[in-house]
């Protein structure tokens, strides 16, 4: 089941789900609209390396915005921190904001039940794109789950502002497979 926007509203003010800052205007029919934070990263390599840390450059969006270009992975984040000990969240790219070409959240768009903080986004243009800190990017519907929950509790939590890859941390070392 998918929890409609009223329901949206009133598991915020009883606190079974918490989103910071909340505006109850955000809410949809069945999701809640999150906006675009102030800050961006790209890697700062032309290979991005699986297995180890990656540096990163960190991008402020000003009044005027900034122009997001084709072949760049920028990770931004959300303004909200958003959580639920109770139902599972899903993000997505807004349809408005895919229309001007934007791609959002499309490999990773499912969060952990138990998981609090804001979200990281992988934004990714097809044509060069401004875009502004505080437009509504992205909306959240939350599901309701099944079964014993078992609360994330994993590296990305309580997490602000954009996040770069830990995969490496959960890498296993490399080992030569047969061919």
């Amino acid at each position: 089941m998918i929890l409609t926007g009223p329901e949206i509203n009133t598991a915020v003010a009883d606190g079974r789900l918490r989103i910071t800052p909340f505006d109850p205007k955000q809410t949809n029919p069945n999701s809640y609209n999150v906006r675009l934070g102030a800050t961006l990263l790209t890697y700062a390599t032309k290979v991005i390396d699986a297995h180890r840390a990656n540096p990163t450059h960190t991008i402020r969006i000003d009044t005027d915005g900034y122009v997001l270009q084709p072949g760049e992975l920028y990770l931004g984040h959300t303004v909200e921190e958003v959580g639920s000990d109770l139902f599972v969240p899903l993000l997505f790219g807004r349809s408005s904001v895919g229309r001007l070409g934007l791609f959002v959240e499309i490999t990773a768009p499912i969060g952990d039940i138990g998981f609090h903080g804001q979200w990281t986004l992988m934004l990714s243009p097809v044509r060069p794109l401004r875009v502004y800190a505080g437009m509504k990017i992205g909306q959240i519907m939350f599901f309701v789950a099944t079964g014993d929950i078992d609360p994330y509790r994993g590296k990305y939590q309580g997490a602000a502002g954009p996040q770069p890859s830990s995969y490496w941390r959960d890498a296993a070392p490399v080992q030569a497979v047969a061919s």
